[in-house]
């Protein structure tokens, strides 16, 4: 790890009170277990094409847990990790991979957008979110996520632009995991760091430990604290490592040398979480037990709820995009629902 990424626990230590760090080891934990659910579940034919973030929880649930009540979250396709920290149900999750309706229509009450496929628009998206709070007078941070390849596109740059102009409150995770798809960083860019881009837009950033939970987590509340004081945006540039593949539909050992991926292994963040807690005498293996088994059986009941979710009507895909339907919505909406050609439903309007 450099030299110049924040770091806790690379030096033995644990500056957070007890309830806070088991908070964020269990939030991993649940995370991890939920991610060798899901894909289990692709591989049973159960799941859609499933993004996995073995590997990347300690930078996820470090945001996540940063966040307050009523903070927004606009997150990109594989932040599962930062969507359950958050509150994001476990069948929704299991429903939008599922590619369901049903899963796409959060709870209302619940700050976050869905997923961005699209990489990188989620930025601007954020930044938006971020100014309406302002105008509305309302207290709320975003927090959004990207991968280091999509600090490559345009919608990145011209996020981070507006952002500092109009000092958006605005936190940005870069989870910096080696690897663009298959393309290594050194291939994408010639900054050895994410973290330099935003100098150009006149952002603050920070470079941590992205395998360190406490790290990420205290540098998130204070880019948090700093946008809600009004002082604007902040990028967190976390150094991390994707364990696993890009997708469920990706092969990995085609483009990375297994040796690194070994290297990796001996940083997974929820093991050094562990031991830091071990060494402490704040965790022990019944406790441990205990969390496992809690949380497969929370699986189980979401997953329990996820099947029991009747096949979707075909007009659902359309219905949860607006408030009320558009005209360009409602003659698709008729047509579906009908069984009808769109021609012949337009003929008859």
């Amino acid at each position: 790890m450099s030299r110049k990424a924040v770091s806790y626990l690379e030096k033995g230590e644990l500056p957070l009170a007890r309830e806070e760090a088991t908070a964020l080891y269990r939030a991993m934990v649940r995370a991890r277990r939920f991610d060798e659910r899901a894909v289990r579940l692709r591989r049973q034919g159960r799941l859609g094409v499933y993004p996995p973030h073995l590997g990347q929880e300690a930078a996820q649930v470090g945001l996540g847990l940063a966040l307050e009540a009523g903070d927004w979250l606009v997150p990109s396709y594989r932040e599962n990790a930062l969507m359950l920290t958050v509150g994001v149900p476990i069948a929704q999750l299991l429903l939008l991979w599922r590619t369901h309706p049903a899963g796409w229509r959060f709870p209302p009450e619940l700050p976050v957008l869905n997923p961005f496929i699209p990489i990188a628009t989620q930025i601007p998206q954020a930044v938006g979110l971020a100014l309406a709070a302002r105008y509305q007078e309302r207290p709320w941070v975003v927090a959004t996520a990207i991968g280091d390849g999509g600090t490559s596109e345009g919608d990145f740059a011209e996020g981070l632009n507006f952002a500092a102009v109009f000092a958006a409150p605005v936190v940005i995770l870069a989870q910096n995991n080696g690897y663009a798809i298959s393309v290594p960083r050194e291939r994408q860019m010639k900054n050895r760091y994410l973290a330099e881009r935003a100098a150009g837009f006149g952002i603050p950033a920070a470079v941590v430990d992205g395998n360190d939970a406490v790290a990420v987590y205290l540098e998130a509340k204070r880019a948090v604290e700093r946008a809600r004081r009004g002082e604007g945006p902040t990028l967190i540039e976390a150094l991390t490592y994707r364990l696993g593949p890009h997708t469920t539909s990706d092969d990995p050992r085609r483009y990375r040398d297994p040796k690194e991926e070994e290297e990796a292994r001996a940083k997974d963040p929820i093991p050094r979480m562990r031991r830091a807690l071990l060494e402490r005498g704040w965790w022990d293996d019944e406790r441990e037990a205990a969390l496992l088994a809690e949380l497969d059986a929370e699986f189980e009941a979401a997953l329990a709820e996820a099947d029991a979710v009747p096949p979707p009507r075909p007009e659902e895909i359309v219905e949860h995009v607006y408030a009320e339907l558009g005209p360009d919505q409602q003659p698709v909406w008729a047509a579906l629902r009908s069984g009808k050609s769109l021609e012949a439903t337009w003929r008859e309007r």
